[in-house]
């Protein structure tokens, strides 16, 4: 799926069943769902990717402590870009990931 493919496929009721955890979490979160991308972001937290979702999930959310440790899970920095720029960058990378 391409990112424009993702992007598009918000307007639908339901994410792709064919979706890992991260990009649902990333796709209810595109809907303002914090608490259902949440849920989603927590299904797997050994899975890198997930605790990346869930590090930006935090950061939204204001609680920055919390977003530091899961950027550390993730292996990630912590990010510095506006929000919608790094929901993009999460999308994209996770959408290009074998």
């Amino acid at each position: 799926m391409t990112l424009e493919e993702f992007r598009a496929s918000l307007m639908m009721p339901e994410p792709s069943s064919g979706l890992d955890m991260a990009l649902q979490a990333l796709w209810w979160d595109a809907l303002g769902n914090w608490d259902r991308a949440h849920a989603c972001a927590q299904v797997d937290e050994a899975d890198p990717s997930a605790a990346w979702v869930h590090a930006y999930l935090h950061r939204k959310e204001g609680d920055l402590a919390n977003a530091a440790y899961w950027y550390r899970r993730a292996g990630r920095p912590v990010a510095r870009e506006e929000l919608e720029a790094e929901w993009l960058m999460i999308a994209a990378a996770l959408l290009a990931s074998p």
